[in-house]
């Protein structure tokens, strides 16, 4: 009886091993086609799940939401995001449509139903293997913020 466990725990460690040559042998590096819908739902849920966590370290604003951070936050995204996500965040550069994972369209309902403090940790620290560089070396706290609400008025925008 224990020799029969251990050959089954033995053929299940083989077909898992089996399964993972044949899936790094046949894998594809390219950024160029169009993720499968499970690479796209295990990697969004992650992100989801780690950037609400990461937020909820990040103070509320001491910056306020009008026309004059919005505008400074218009200028800002000019120079440090249209490169990516296009000229006015609507769609996404030829850069932007290139990247893997594909950069978000800033009016989407995927960018706008982050909160504040979640916009305002993706814009600062950046995410990882994304292309999204973090701003936080670059632009100042007061900056960064200015960058979230200049999002959230091209989600008004874009309605």
């Amino acid at each position: 009886m224990k020799n029969r466990g251990r050959l089954s725990v033995l053929i299940i460690v083989m077909v898992i091993l089996i399964a993972m040559i044949y899936g790094l042998a046949n894998a594809n590096i390219s950024a160029l086609p169009e993720p499968g819908w499970l690479e796209t739902s295990v990697a969004t849920r992650a992100r989801d799940w780690l950037v609400a966590r990461e937020a909820k370290s990040v103070p509320q604003s001491v910056v306020q939401d009008n026309a004059a951070s919005i505008s400074k936050g218009k200028a800002l995204y000019g120079m440090d995001c249209a490169s990516c996500h296009g000229r006015k965040g609507i769609t996404p550069s030829p850069i932007g449509q290139a990247m893997y994972p594909r950069v978000p369209r800033l009016g989407s309902p995927m960018v706008q139903s982050l909160s504040d403090r979640e916009l305002d940790w993706v814009i600062a620290n950046g995410i990882r293997l994304s292309g999204m560089p973090g701003f936080a070396k670059i632009d100042t706290k007061r900056e960064v913020w200015q960058l979230v609400y200049y999002v959230r008025s091209v989600g008004k925008a874009s309605k």
